[in-house]
């Protein structure tokens, strides 16, 4: 499902399939990714971001395939503007926007699954389903509990249908 997702926002515009790429690879909440700005990312193997949401400090590993992704992507911008800028102005782009561009997600069905938290949640339960790590997570997620943390990616629901499936009496 996700190759496909790329799939079709890769032939919708680049634009809309590096913001997803990027969130899916680094977890961060959509208002955090469109604050970013071309110097922040490019050239480095960290970045550090404030959270709006949460308002703390955290400091973000960037891998050798998503730099790669970061140099095609921000090649002939200027390092001082935002990695998601806007045609008409020197902003970024905004959250309303992103939601109406994912109504391309509707020609695949997906619509009702998909929203601005889509690419978190994907990398939350794929770093989940690769590390079984839930402590980890919730430190990258910054959420209170590892119950919260497993809620939101979908992981307690999963353990229920598991335990479903092999209940009978």
């Amino acid at each position: 499902m996700i190759a496909a997702m790329k799939d079709v926002l890769l032939n919708q515009h680049y634009l809309n399939y590096f913001l997803f790429f990027l969130g899916i690879n680094i977890g961060l909440r959509i208002s955090d990714l469109l604050a970013l700005r071309v110097g922040d990312v490019r050239g480095k193997s960290h970045f550090v971001i404030t959270e709006q949401k949460t308002g703390k400090l955290e400091r973000f590993k960037i891998n050798s395939e998503l730099q790669l992704h970061i140099s095609k992507y921000t090649i002939d911008k200027n390092t001082a503007v935002y990695l998601f800028q806007t045609r008409r102005s020197q902003g970024h782009i905004h959250m309303v926007s992103v939601m109406e561009d994912s109504q391309c997600c509707s020609s695949g069905g997906w619509m009702s699954e998909i929203g601005t938290h889509a690419p978190r949640k994907t990398f939350g339960y794929h770093f989940y389903q690769q590390y079984k790590d839930v402590a980890v997570l919730q430190q990258i997620f910054n959420h209170s509990s590892p119950a919260e943390t497993r809620r939101y990616i979908g992981i307690n629901q999963d353990i229920m249908d598991e335990a479903f499936d092999g209940f009978s009496l």
